[in-house]
């Protein structure tokens, strides 16, 4: 599969299956942490989601600009990881739930949270711009694209398992503690201890008491506090098994690190083994035009896919039959609204051979499309994703009903083939967008501003990200296939518009 690319491909995507690993932890479980940890609504959770996941990206542009000044791309890359496996330790501490003093351990987890995005930006961009300059040499550069979706591939691997591992150690330590896993239950526990749940909420809450312990507790109070302590404290130890996917990542850079190109020898002296062209001033403003304007169309197309932490995440828990996908494993159960996060690194790892293969077909008759349009076609992809959550929503209750009652029972809960099957999509459109975008990025961008092009890309993505609000202010208060359908518009207007720059791109690319 790595035959004719360069040595040092492998070692960088195996470098990044650790962050990945982190990366997905955090998409399946924070938002629900937040609110099962806080007692935050659905638009609070959303925002210190958003926020966080915004500086992942936003923050990639400090580590580019750090790289680029000091030219020690390995050096930043390495700090980067050391920063994120810290971070994780940091938010992995089990600490009281009901918290406390609740501005003080949510301020504790927001620097948890920053040192993870400071080192993930440190890391990323940078590691991606290390990898395209493995393509700028002539022999290697024809392939460049299958390369970035070869990386993309590996790295997801990391991501593969960690919501299974995630959901597994949470509901390990619940089953530990002598009760059983309930998606619902965190919510209404915070609804009786803070007095507002409905009547309904409040004879919910005790048939799901009675399920979860065996019996009817004899005290609430002390059954809601209880449950929500262990709920929680399973969902600090499911972050600490990012520490330890951490650690094989810092191991595995050490170890393939003088494998890799130094970006900064590249800036310094036109080589014409790398391939190297001057560029005038003109062309560097051509190029830095078309980037831009990719960066800006793409900002649609991750507020939408982006969604999967958030609001699917919700209706994966709110409307989903969960128990459709329970496996006991004896010693635990791997059940959840988070585990929906496992299928779209599954299909990354499974699709990815089918399009590279599907792409290396119609290069051979000469019909291969331009990256540029391939990013185009993922946008409409994506746009068929969320028209089948709009379909498939059809009929649902708001989210202000379902709370009203406490929850709906299973056989009012959709089929979770429909999350499944929309991820499946979302996977393909990804594939078409994002490991095509950087190898767009890392073919474009003048040579000497590859760390902060690459940033660039990711700070779009944190536009994106910090837009992922509008998507849970429109869950809570608007029916549910209205909000899927707002997705629909968004990648619609990212596809025509990509599709109107497409000429213009590819003569900027050659």
């Amino acid at each position: 599969m790595f035959k004719n690319h360069p040595k040092g491909l492998l070692g960088a995507a195996l470098s990044n299956m650790g962050e990945r690993f982190g990366f997905y932890i955090m998409m399946a479980i924070l938002s629900l942490f937040l609110m099962s940890k806080f007692g935050l609504g659905e638009t609070q959770a959303t925002i210190i989601y958003s926020i966080f996941y915004a500086l992942i990206y936003l923050l990639a542009l400090a580590g580019g600009f750090i790289a680029d000044r000091t030219k020690k791309y390995k050096g930043t890359i390495f700090i980067g990881l050391i920063l994120m496996a810290i971070g994780y330790f940091l938010i992995a501490i089990p600490t009281p739930t009901p918290v406390p003093n609740l501005p003080l351990y949510l301020a504790m987890t927001c620097v948890g949270l920053f040192v993870i995005a400071f080192g993930n930006g440190l890391f990323k961009g940078n590691l991606q711009a290390v990898v395209g300059q493995m393509y700028d040499h002539p022999e290697y550069s024809k392939r460049r694209d299958t390369g970035f979706q070869l990386f993309y591939m590996f790295i997801n691997v990391g991501a593969l398992f960690a919501p299974l591992f995630a959901v597994g150690i949470r509901n390990w330590w619940v089953q530990h503690n002598g009760f059983l896993y309930d998606s619902g239950l965190p919510s209404l526990c915070h609804g009786f201890l803070k007095g507002t749940n409905t009547p309904e909420a409040a004879e919910r809450l005790n048939e799901l008491a009675v399920k979860v312990s065996g019996s009817l507790p004899a005290d609430m109070t002390t059954f809601a506090n209880s449950y929500l302590d262990v709920f929680n404290t399973g969902f600090h130890y499911a972050f600490g098994i990012a520490i330890l996917a951490m650690l094989i990542s810092i191991t595995i850079f050490m170890l393939n690190k003088r494998k890799f190109p130094n970006p900064a020898l590249k800036t310094r002296s036109a080589s014409a083994e790398a391939g190297t062209v001057t560029m005038d001033i003109k062309e560097i403003k051509q190029r830095f035009y078309a980037l831009f304007a990719v960066f800006a169309v793409v900002i649609f197309f991750w507020f939408s896919f982006h969604q999967n932490g958030v609001t699917l995440t919700y209706f994966a828990r709110d409307y989903t039959n969960l128990s459709m996908i329970n496996i006991d494993l004896g010693f635990t159960t791997i059940k959840g609204a988070e585990i929906f996060q496992f299928f779209n690194p599954f299909f990354v790892v499974f699709l990815t051979p089918i399009i590279i293969g599907f792409f290396g077909w119609l290069r051979a008759r000469g019909k291969e499309p331009s990256t540029p349009r391939k990013i185009a076609i993922g946008m409409g992809i994506a746009t068929v994703a969320f028209a089948v959550m709009s379909i498939g929503s059809m009929g649902l209750p708001t989210l202000k009903e379902v709370t009203a009652v406490g929850g709906l029972p299973d056989v009012m809960r959709v089929t979770p083939f429909l999350l499944i099957g929309t991820y499946f999509i979302l996977t393909v459109a990804e594939l078409f967008i994002s490991p095509l975008g950087l190898s767009f990025v890392s073919k474009v961008a003048p040579p000497q501003h590859q760390g902060i092009m690459q940033g660039c890309w990711l700070g779009a993505t944190a536009i994106g990200n910090q837009l992922l609000i509008f998507g849970a202010i429109f869950y809570e208060n608007i029916p549910i296939w209205a909000t899927w359908s707002v997705f629909v518009i968004a990648c619609l207007i990212s596809m025509f518009t990509m599709l109107a720059m497409v000429k213009w791109l590819e003569r900027v690319a050659k």
